[in-house]
């Protein structure tokens, strides 16, 4: 992974939601991407413990799964998300800044695959993994 260009670190900015979220574009390459979002008590889904709410979760795996399907090198044009499966596996912890990275792992000519995984002091261990299909347009063969 390298560190992205300005104009792929803005790619947050672009997005209404991933802006109001504070999440920032880390690292890209082909296919793959890196975005962290900083802990917002905005977004607690326990009163009692402060743990964080699926729902930013979710909005983290899905806004890295789609720069990484824009960061292929084969892509031609924007995505959307035909199919995000998110498996939680532990809750994300109060006052820690949360990372996910995804990576396109299959292609077609109209649909990419991706793997994702969100954690927060631990790559380790993952607070949730996502698998998904994308819309994607591929380079005709010349």
């Amino acid at each position: 992974m390298v560190k992205p260009t300005p104009q792929q670190a803005s790619f947050t900015e672009h997005l209404p939601l991933c802006k109001a979220m504070g999440m920032q574009v880390t690292d890209v390459d082909e296919g793959a991407a890196t975005i962290t979002m900083p802990y917002d008590p905005e977004m607690i889904g326990d009163p009692e413990t402060g743990v964080i709410h699926g729902g930013p979760v979710s909005v983290l795996l899905d806004s890295v799964s789609g720069l990484a399907v824009t960061m292929h090198p084969e892509n031609t044009a924007m995505t959307a998300t035909i199919d995000l499966r998110i498996d939680y596996m532990r809750p994300a912890p109060p006052n820690q800044t949360l990372t996910a990275s995804a990576q396109v792992y299959h292609t077609t000519r109209t649909v990419a695959f991706i793997r994702a995984t969100a954690w927060a002091d631990d790559q380790t261990k993952p607070i949730a993994q996502a698998t998904g299909a994308f819309v994607f347009a591929k380079k005709a063969a010349s």
